[in-house]
């Protein structure tokens, strides 16, 4: 073995994977970021690494540049995404005992604009050839955790087995108290409060809101977690496949565990172009029923209508613009926030878009770029000193790697990082967190809050076959 890292990208004809990059999702070890078709999914490990406080970011950068600098790479294909690639979570708070990581898997699959590729990586003085990277592919898609017919590399012609999910009894939003009724749900799956129950939380919103009105802060995000125990086993390439097809507009992603799909784009970088989609402002779906006209109409009038949301949707633009600003020559971003449409919810939601100036002499990286920009108002609030001291006050809740950064990057500097949201953490074979939070300004209501959680639980919740 040696200590250069060497890797071999071959393409492949992405008109033969019909499902896309979802197809590749059948292992539940994998490492995925994927929207749309598009994508890349990771297999095995080479390479790790772990840190812990307020320096994880620029010391994760420090150990990939490292890597990468002296790595010998073979990349014909030389688009975002090939060659070497390391994906990453990144704990939300700095005082977390989370580690964060880089892992560098064995393989990488990739699809974008109906092409498609196979990295392959190692540290082992073997010759790496085409016909090599085809196998070791095969070898982790015909694994002992793969789901069985799934076709090999070479040969693949559609997605990969996607079976359905046993439908779940109807679920209740469960009350306060440290454990909640059972629910009546298929396999005796039940949900159980987190740190807070539901009137702790609530009190805790409360709280909040007149440390806003006292002007020490102007907004403050709150995040509240649930438990759900599935006594049949938490099935996380099931869960991802579920994700990546109800959510297409959405960032579906699962490192070490943690998975979900965030609608929320912390940065991307492609070369020396930078963009971030921002949400802030929420509106259930359901609470469209019964009303007249068109959902899109109800959402334009109740969420871009009112000024409670719109506020806070723009504490989150000018937080992460003005983070952002010091890094770029040139910024854009829309005048008017539009609404983002999804299954469960609409958002009120801005793109912004920058063209990366040198500093000190080069580009920022990705991680560069996130150190400045974590944690944004939309996850944390503002100031962001004053609500991240009083968050760890109020939640009585350890976030580890939610709402903290996830995604990819490469050698050549691009990536992808979104916000952890719309997730949960795999704890056991049988036991899975879940998270959501909410944006509290002067005016939040704690109920309606609450509510607004429930909302957002309900991707995780459906993807793991509970439907509420």
């Amino acid at each position: 073995m040696t200590s250069t890292l060497r890797t071999l990208t071959v393409p492949l004809d992405g008109r033969n994977f019909a499902g896309g990059l979802p197809s590749f999702l059948v292992r539940d070890d994998v490492l995925c970021w994927t929207r749309r078709e598009s994508g890349l999914a990771g297999f095995g490990e080479v390479a790790r690494f772990t840190a812990t406080g307020p320096e994880r970011f620029l010391e994760a950068d420090i150990w990939w540049r490292h890597l990468v600098i002296e790595a010998r790479i073979t990349d014909p294909v030389e688009l975002p995404g090939t060659g070497p690639v390391a994906f990453g979570s990144f704990a939300f708070s700095k005082t977390s005992p989370y580690e964060s990581r880089l892992v560098v898997p064995e393989v990488v699959v990739g699809v974008r604009d109906n092409q498609a590729w196979v990295t392959q990586l190692t540290f082992d003085d073997v010759e790496l050839t085409r016909a090599g990277a085809l196998a070791a592919l095969d070898r982790w898609l015909a694994g002992p955790t793969a789901f069985a017919g799934v076709p090999a590399a070479g040969t693949t012609t559609a997605a990969a087995d996607s079976a359905g999910h046993a439908t779940f009894g109807a679920a209740q939003a469960p009350g306060g108290g440290a454990v909640v009724r059972p629910l009546p749900l298929a396999a005796g799956a039940t949900l159980h409060t987190g740190s807070l129950g539901e009137e702790a939380w609530m009190e805790a919103v409360t709280a909040g809101v007149e440390e806003i009105r006292t002007g020490a802060l102007e907004k403050l995000v709150l995040a509240r977690d649930v438990v759900a125990t599935v006594p049949a086993g938490v099935n996380a390439s099931q869960v991802l496949r579920e994700l990546a097809a109800q959510y297409r507009e959405c960032w579906t992603y699962g490192v070490d565990g943690l998975v979900g799909a965030t609608p929320e784009m912390l940065i991307q970088v492609e070369g020396r172009t930078a963009q971030a989609r921002v949400l802030a402002g929420t509106l259930d779906r359901r609470d469209a029923h019964g009303e007249d006209g068109l959902p899109m109409d109800y959402a334009t009038r109740v969420l871009a209508g009112s000024e409670k949301q719109r506020h806070e949707h723009e504490i989150a633009i000018q937080s992460l613009t003005t983070q952002l600003a010091p890094f770029s020559e040139a910024m854009n971003a829309h005048d008017e926030p539009f609404i983002l449409e999804l299954p469960n919810v609409w958002h009120l939601a801005s793109d912004v878009k920058a063209e990366l100036t040198e500093v000190e002499g080069h580009v920022p990286t990705c991680l560069a770029l996130i150190n400045a920009l974590h944690p944004t108002a939309a996850v944390c609030g503002t100031p962001t000193r004053v609500a991240g001291e009083l968050i760890r006050k109020l939640e009585h809740l350890d976030r580890g790697p939610y709402a903290g950064p996830v995604g990819w990057l490469d050698a050549a500097g691009n990536g992808e990082w979104g916000i952890a949201l719309r997730g949960a953490v795999i704890e056991a074979p049988d036991t899975v967190r879940l998270y959501a939070g909410c944006g509290i300004v002067d005016g939040s209501q704690p109920e309606a809050e609450l509510a607004e959680t429930w909302a957002k639980f309900r991707p995780m919740l459906e993807a793991l076959g509970i439907r509420s």
